[in-house]
């Protein structure tokens, strides 16, 4: 008799099912059982946010979350939101501004503005940087973050989605 579960998910718009330990977590499946590497695993107690997936629209630390607790769920990591060019705009500006240097916590910043730029457009400053105080950066300080995500921010209230690569 084996101990393992089925739990069955779509990630990145594909539907994934596997036999999995219940204590796995989800950013060990997404890294493991799926080759998704963009999920980063650092301080693996919720603190740092490089680990930083979406689960059914919501933001959440995927080394937090058991795989199981994603079973019939839509997840979204950095690969699919970039694949999809849903981020093309965030990219963009995170590099104009220099928001990205190691690059290590970039995809858990990335998703984590999107995610605020979805609910809040106007947010401002302060709020941008409460949102991202999850999100630790050892290298940019997070002035170039706020800016950038900032001025992502006042592109797609005017309309525009930032610079296209087409």
């Amino acid at each position: 008799m084996t101990d393992k579960i089925l739990v069955n998910m779509t990630v990145n718009g594909m539907v994934c099912e596997r036999w999995i330990e219940p204590r796995l977590h989800l950013g060990d499946f997404l890294r493991e059982e799926l080759g998704l590497k963009g999920t980063h695993l650092g301080c693996e107690h919720g603190v740092c946010g490089a680990c930083t997936v979406v689960v059914d629209d919501e933001i959440v630390r995927s080394c937090l979350t058991l795989a199981v607790q994603a079973d019939g769920a839509m997840v979204e990591t950095i690969e699919g939101k970039s694949e999809s060019g849903a981020l093309r705009d965030l990219q963009d500006a995170f590099l104009e501004r220099n928001a990205l240097q190691c690059g290590f916590c970039t995809a858990g910043l990335l998703l984590t503005a999107d995610a605020l730029l979805q609910a809040e457009p106007e947010a401002d400053r302060a709020r941008i940087r409460d949102h991202i105080s999850g999100n630790y950066c050892r290298c940019t300080g997070y002035h170039a973050v706020v800016d950038a995500i900032e001025t992502v921010g006042r592109q797609r209230r005017s309309g525009g989605r930032g610079h296209r690569h087409e």
